[in-house]
């Protein structure tokens, strides 16, 4: 028969001996650094065999297009194939029709320009213009405080009034604060390393018993949580309304007409708002975070930012999403964050269906396949200076690079079939978050800083800022 071509990689045996107890394991780095080192020493893709196929740290040309669909298909492991019901989602399922019906129905309310946060009063409140920025915490403009949780109760209300016309009251309200904490959990057993050894090693996969019960009682509780205080709500809502398209007013009422229409399931409603809470809130949230610390810890790129705002919009004027595509600088800062600082840096995993070629290699159906977008992004062969926040670049010798996929060298959202449908919302959203932020407040760290601790911490393929900053927030006057 025909010899195989392999392409290059390590060692398959795992190293039990890395199990013992007691033994002292020096930190592994994130993966995306982890495999920044593989892609200095080995051209792609680099393979490593696992359960049912290869592990391959691939290339974005070769893995994603014109190849796009050999590889548009997800690989899952033992914790999100319960978090998605094996699929039932749209990020995690197989490529195919169901995938293609799924795309569609989440496509049709996020371009929906109702379901687009584009009034004012989507992101932070308030009119047009303002006296000038306030803090509700007196502490703010002095000893400073957590900017997350303020930005977390604002990306749900966001979210969650596209999604379902709802929002939340305060940081205190009892249903933000179990939702929070179901989704918070969620995330922490998802992305937590703790369980690898059960995919790479099926024969230990009974010791993930107990984690993997944890697991489905979170799911159980979360689906349960969505479907009783919002998609069941919703419901009521809509059976008293005209069903034409002129009376559907929120994202969740275009998915629900679906499942009337018998193109979807219940489950598959209730993942689909699933993918919403991690994808769209936390991701975005994350980017936002990493934004400010940034801007933070850089404050001549800060002034820069407010007085472009002041100057084109005029003192005051608070920044909508029209706005945003007046404000090259803006737009700049928001993809340098996107760039250095990309929250899924490993992109989420592809995997090919049947045995396929890659770069010249054979790839073994159900292989998964890993594109480091953070290393595309921050190769010095390919970019000047990466290590450094400049969004300047954005205006200068990369002015034509744009976040949707038009230079391979920068895929924070993906490119292709697989590519994140949320970029819609997360790019208006980063946008006009920031520039609210910069305009109203002089952003400073704490008393006896001199900068915020931007310490990366990486989960199975997220990437967020380890310390939540606190930051001072000093009003300005118009």
């Amino acid at each position: 028969g025909q010899e195989i071509q392999a392409p290059p990689g390590s060692d398959p045996r795992p190293d039990l001996r890395q199990l013992a107890p007691g033994r002292r394991r020096p930190q592994p780095p994130q993966p995306h650094r982890a495999r920044e080192e593989i892609r200095r020493d080995i051209p792609p893709p680099h393979g490593a065999a696992q359960p049912g196929g290869r592990l391959l740290a691939g290339s974005g040309k070769a893995s994603l297009t014109p190849q796009g669909v050999e590889f548009g298909s997800r690989t899952r492991n033992v914790v999100f194939d319960i978090f998605t019901g094996k699929g039932q989602d749209m990020v995690f399922t197989v490529y195919g029709e169901h995938w293609r019906k799924m795309r569609r129905i989440m496509d049709r309310p996020l371009l929906h320009q109702q379901g687009r946060p584009a009034e004012p009063r989507r992101v932070g409140g308030g009119g047009r213009r303002r006296r000038g920025g306030r803090a509700e915490d007196p502490a703010a403009a002095t000893e400073g405080i957590v900017l997350r949780r303020r930005l977390q109760l604002m990306m749900y209300n966001n979210m969650f009034r596209i999604m379902f016309d709802r929002r939340f009251d305060s940081v205190d309200d009892p249903l933000f604060v179990k939702l929070k904490a179901l989704n918070g959990e969620r995330s922490r057993l998802a992305q937590s390393f703790e369980y690898n050894y059960g995919d790479f090693i099926p024969i230990l996969r009974p010791f993930l018993r107990g984690y993997l019960k944890i697991c489905k009682e979170v799911k159980e509780k979360r689906l349960q949580l969505f479907k009783d205080y919002f998609v069941d709500e919703r419901k009521k809502i809509a059976s008293t309304k005209a069903t034409d398209n002129d009376g559907l007013k929120c994202a969740i009422d275009h998915i629900l007409e679906a499942q009337q229409k018998g193109e979807i399931n219940e489950d598959n409603v209730l993942y689909i708002v699933e993918n919403i809470n991690v994808a769209a809130i936390e991701t975005t949230l994350w980017s936002i975070e990493w934004g400010i610390a940034e801007l933070v810890n850089h404050p001549e790129i800060q002034k820069k930012l407010r007085d472009e705002i002041d100057t084109v919009l005029g003192p005051g004027v608070q920044v909508t999403e029209p706005d945003t595509h007046k404000l090259p600088y803006l737009q700049a800062v928001v993809k340098e964050t996107l760039r250095l600082r990309m929250a899924i840096p490993l992109l989420v995993p592809h995997m090919n269906l049947h045995d396929a070629k890659l770069a010249g290699y054979d790839i073994p159906a159900e292989s998964k396949i890993l594109v480091n977008a953070w290393w595309l992004a921050n190769n010095p062969a390919q970019w000047k200076k990466p290590e450094e926040f400049r969004p300047e670049r954005f205006l200068e010798e990369e002015a034509k690079v744009d976040a949707n996929g038009n230079d391979f060298r920068y895929l924070p959202f993906g490119v292709g079939r697989r590519s994140c449908p949320g970029i819609i919302l997360a790019l208006p959203i980063l946008g006009i978050t920031i520039g609210r932020l910069v305009q109203n407040f002089e952003m400073l760290p704490p008393p006896g800083q001199s900068k915020l601790d931007t310490t990366e911490k990486g989960g199975q393929f997220s990437l967020h800022i380890l310390k939540h900053s606190t930051i001072v927030l000093k009003p300005r006057s118009f």
